[in-house]
This record gives structure tokens, sequence and C-alpha cells, in this order.
């Protein structure tokens, strides 16, 4: 039997397990991407584990988050980030220099390599054909100190393109098309894999697009294959002794098939507040827009930015719209600049922002009380914009270009003739905002650099075998890590302080839960299906710690957070009937009795307080995840086990 493209990285990659679907496997990491929102956690971690030196091919350390700098934290953090990669061997990537996702896919990113990054929307590195998944802090900082990255042996997707998009259709709208097919859960545990005849007509930016949408859909990851696109791109990146052919064998095995005509497709929006949320420009109707904003890892690469340039040329904005442009990299800003399209963007009224993430974590750029705001970002989630009654839409550049130009969500096709753009054979290869590592022997004199904001990494407890847990709150399906702890400008600061961040945990949802939680010292917390979908953010696993969680039981459980939470030292536990969920309230107490033989059969029974009832519990767990929970996380596993 053949293999699919994934398959076949694995089993290049395979250090333990098998490739039977379901079962834990690990894998060798090649390479290995941060970003400040997160990288000082990860550090934090590396530090921990006593590692002098990275052992990956290559790792860095992006600063794009947290780039708004409203007092000394972020700066601060950025200082801690730049001296601990100097020290231990990663290239740091400045601020300014690009968003990690557009600048990996454009410098560092090779066709059949493994990368890891402490960002849910890595795999957009999949659009070159590399096997790229987001993690949290703690496993990113094991497989820089040359463990293993642990995931289940996911199943295998395959998407069939046919056909050839047409005039102001585009990737954005494949990727919303296959969110409304699958939902924000349909990719769970799977591979999605990008075939068929369509694809040789999408460029290798269109394909990191959906590959980083496929985050959304909950994936391991999704994947394209190494063609001629593909070294077509990295050919005029100057890197086409990095690609290698990849491609599925004839005869590969999946356990499902979709199809999609591009031919069929039309402009589409994710309506509020959910990515799968998904309708037609042209039903939307005159929906009045008071805000726009291209750009993030989704929508932010230079065929993007020349395609929006083109559509405003010559035009003004409407008086009733804002317009935020973020460019993907420092190289696509200065391939805009060289060729006037930047100046385009400008006299139509656009607000020209820095290369980095910006909006689309709530960092500037908040939409005004109950505005709508219709963004090329991956995610419309309550409240990340950092306005709680914001209306954010999804849309592609096209769509949100229309939108800026009539003051209303409006079919782009209605612009008339689709413009042509002209990519460069060439793109401007300049890593000068990429700083190396000291070599090895200078790099044991450098000290780390740390500010007072930079709290020590949280230290979890071995877990116990009697758990008597009060729930300290219940919340419904779909729940995410922005709901959990949340981004934004007001937040963001505290990521190295865990202390403070707490402050806002679960903030979105109950404003009161960090103090009820103090209170009650240990607690669990009671969620629907797909809890912690989203950011792979392990803030959402390691702010619920400091406030006393020690288990949280949900209908499921999105794939990259329920190993934060095992990281973390907190139990993760599903409901074997759906009834029960429906009969547990917050502030009833759950009595778990001979936890450690429970977790290693899988199963437990929990005893409501007060009246006998009884809960059946699953707990699924590798006898590696058994260990760490016994061990009190990740990090208190390892330094007793050392990598693996």
């Amino acid at each position: 039997m053949g293999r699919t493209i994934a398959q076949k990285i694995i089993a290049s990659h395979l250090l333990s397990g098998d490739m039977t679907p379901g079962s834990e496997i690990g894998l060798r990491i090649d390479q290995t991407l941060t970003q400040d929102a997160t990288g000082t956690m990860a550090y934090l971690a590396l530090e921990n584990i006593g590692i002098p030196r990275v052992k990956t091919e290559k790792s860095i350390a992006y600063i794009d988050h947290n780039t708004l700098q409203c007092g000394f934290e972020n700066a601060d953090d950025h200082r801690y980030i730049q001296s601990v990669a100097r020290k231990y061997g990663v290239y740091f990537s400045r601020p300014g220099n690009g968003i990690c996702h557009q600048v990996h896919l454009e410098r560092f990113g090779k066709p059949g390599k493994t990368l890891i990054g402490s960002d849910s929307h890595t795999p957009t590195a999949g659009g070159i054909g590399m096997l790229a998944m987001g993690a949290g802090g703690m496993d990113v900082a094991v497989a820089m100190g040359g463990g293993a990255y642990h995931i289940t042996m996911p199943k295998m997707y395959k998407v069939n393109l046919t056909g050839r998009l047409q005039p102001w259709v585009t990737a954005k709208d494949i990727s919303l098309e296959i969110l409304r097919i699958l939902s924000v859960k349909g990719g769970v545990g799977a591979v999605i894999e990008w075939g068929g005849e369509g694809i040789q007509s999408l460029s290798v930016p269109e394909r990191a697009t959906i590959t980083n949408m496929g985050a959304e859909l909950g994936a391991t990851t999704s994947i394209f294959p190494a063609d001629e696109v593909t070294r077509d791109f990295l050919r005029a990146q100057g890197r086409e002794a990095d690609f290698t052919p990849l491609q599925s064998d004839p005869d590969a095995v999946y356990d499902k098939i979709i199809d999609i005509d591009l031919s069929a497709l039309q402009p589409l929006l994710a309506c509020p507040h959910s990515p799968d949320n998904v309708a037609p420009a042209a039903d939307l109707g005159a929906v009045a827009v008071s805000q726009v904003c291209i750009g993030s890892c989704t929508n932010s690469s230079l065929r993007d930015m020349l395609r929006v340039a083109a559509i405003l040329k010559g035009r003004r904005i409407a008086d009733s719209v804002s317009l935020s442009i973020s460019p993907g990299s420092r190289q696509v800003l200065r391939m805009l600049a060289d060729c006037g399209a930047l100046g385009d963007l400008i006299a139509a009224g656009a607000r020209v922002l820095e290369c980095a993430c910006g909006p689309c974590i709530g960092m500037g750029l908040s939409p005004a009380s109950a505005g709508v705001s219709v963004r090329t970002f991956n995610r419309n989630f309550e409240g990340r914009s950092g306005t709680r009654d914001a209306q954010v839409y999804l849309a592609s550049p096209e769509t949100a270009a229309a939108a800026a130009l009539t003051g209303f969500i409006t079919d782009p096709r209605t612009l008339g003739v689709y413009p042509d753009i002209a990519m460069p054979d060439a793109f401007l290869a300049d890593d000068g905002g990429v700083l190396a590592p000291a070599d090895p022997e200078a790099a044991q004199a450098l000290e780390v650099e740390r500010g007072p904001n930079i709290k020590p990494f949280p230290k979890g407890e071995p877990l116990p075998d009697v758990l008597t847990l009060p729930v300290s709150l219940k919340v419904g399906d779909n729940i995410t890590t922005d709901h959990i702890m949340p981004a934004g400008a007001k937040v963001l600061p505290y990521r190295s302080n865990i202390p403070k961040m707490s402050d806002f945990c679960f903030g979105v949802c109950d404003a009161s839960f960090p103090e009820r939680a103090r209170q009650l010292g240990r607690s669990c917390v009671v969620g629907g299906a797909n809890y912690g979908q989203g950011s792979s953010r392990e803030h959402a696993a390691l702010a619920p710690l400091h406030l006393g969680v020690r288990a949280v039981i949900a209908q499921s459980f999105a794939r990259i957070h329920a190993a934060n939470l095992i990281n973390a030292g907190i139990l993760p536990l599903t409901f074997e009937n759906a009834a029960d969920y429906d009969a547990l309230q917050q502030g009833d107490t759950l009595c778990l009795q001979n936890v450690h033989a429970g977790i290693r059969q899988g199963r437990l029974t929990a005893t409501v307080a007060g009246c006998d009832r009884q809960i059946a519990l699953l707990c699924p767990l590798s006898d590696r995840q058994i260990s760490i929970l016994l061990a009190g996380g990740l990090l208190n596993y390892t330094r007793k086990a050392g990598l693996e």
C-alpha cells in the first residue's frame, strides 16, 4: 500500500511508536519556531530543562506579536528572547522583520522537513511541503533540546481540487469552503493533504493561505506536494537548493476524500463569531462596514498586497471606513515600495502598519463599539479583536478591498475587470533582519537578560491519587483559547508573568472566575465539545494551573490544548455520557478516588458530593502522558526521565 505525503515524512522522522492511526508516535524535529507571545515561556522552559545548546537543524525566534510597546514589558521580553537565543544557538528575527509564518515560508522552510512552532498557524509551511505543526512552548523546548515531539498518529484526509478559480475568487475562498464543509472541529485528528489537477494553478503563497487556515479545522496539519510550483517559488527566493520533490503515492489510501470544483466557488466570508460560519458575499446584503484590515499570516504575501494595490489604484476608500494594511515581511514591504504599489495603497487612504501580527491578535486597531470589521485574518472569535461587541467577518483581500471602497460588504465581482498583476521572477533576498547566535564557545560566557516582568516558569505538582474538586466554571461548546486566556494589547504584555496574567483568565466568559478559583484552592472546569480550539498558547493551561485548576472535563478537546493541559499537569477528562455534561453544574463538587489506577485504565468514576450520583469519565492516555501527569507536568518529567 502506498503512502501519503505526510506518511512519508513521518516514516523518515519516526523515533518511537508505530504508524497505526490513534497510537502515539514520537518524531524527530528538524526546525522550530517561536514568537514573542509564546516564546518567553518556551525559552524559560528550555532553560529549565538544562540543555546548553539547541540540537535542531535550525531554530528561529521571531518577534512579531507583542510589538506595541506601551510600557517596558514587551521590550523586556524581546531583550530576554534575543539574549537567550544568542546564548542557546537560536536565530533571532528582529521586530519589523515580519510575521513568523510569512518569513519562514520565504526564507527557511524546506520540503520534506519537520517543523513545530509555538503558534497554531505553523502549518502555514505545509504550503511548501513541510510537515509543520503547532505545539505548546514546552513541547517546542523539548524538541529544541533534541527530544522527540509526540503526537497521536493522525488519519489522512485528501482534498482533490479540480477546475480553476474564476476572477475575484481566491485561495481564501477555498479555505472558507473547506471550513463550511468540515466545520471548526472537522479536521481533528487528521492531516489534510491537498491535491488534484487544480493545485497546479495555485502559487505557494496561495497554498500557504490554505494550510494556514487548516488550523481552524482543528487538523494536525495541512500539506501540499512539493512540485514545480514549489521549485519556482524557492528559485525566486534564491533557495532552489532547498527543493526536494515530494508527492503521495498513486495507491495511497485516505480515510476521507473531499472533492472541490474551483470553478464553482464564489467569494465567501466567515460571519461572526466563528471561521466556519460561512456565507457567500452576494447573499449577505448591504452590511455597513467601519473597518477593514488586510494582512496577518494568512494573507500578507506580496501577491496579496499587489492585488489589493491594483484594486485600490486611482480610487479612494469610503469615508466611513478605516483601512489598515499589514505587509507580512520586510521583504514584502520593500518590494511594495520599490514597485510603487505602496504609494498606491497610501494614496487610496490606507494606514500602513509595521510587518507584524497587529490587529489579528488584538494588538491595536480594535474596532469601534459594535463596529463591523472585515479582516483577511484567520479567526473572528468573540472579543479577539479587542472589542467585545465587534462584528468581525473574515474575507479574502479582494473582498476586503471591495468593502473598503464601498463601505459595505460587497461581492468583489461587482467591481468590474479583475486586475492583472505581475509577480517578479526574483524576490528581494535580504536576511539582515535575522541575527545569528553566538558560536558555542563564546555563548558560554553570555548572560541572559531578564526584566522584572519575567517570572519563573510555573511549577506543577505530582497528580494526587484522590481529588476533591469543586466545579469553578462551566462553559459551552467551541471554547477557544481566546476565551480561556485572552490576547490583546492589555493582556499580552504579561505573557511572561503567569501570576499577573491569570487575573484575566476566562475574562470573556466570567470575569469573576480568577477570584473564585483562588478562593476554592483546587477546582475543575467543565466544558462542551471542541474545548480549547484556536491558538497554541499554553498560557491557557498555565494560568488555570496557577489558579488551582487540576482537571478539565469536556465533551471533547482540541489537539494542542489537550497536550498543553497534560504538559502543565492538568488532567483532561471527557464525559462517557453526554447527559452528564448537562446535569453537572457550576458549584457541584466532584470526588475522584484511585486516580492513578484510573488513568492507567483509561477510565475514572467521579462522585458528585451530596447526591452520590456517579459520572463516568474517560482519559485515553499513553504511558508517556500518564508519566507526565504523575510527575506534575512535562518539565518535571523531562528533568527526571531525560529527553526522549
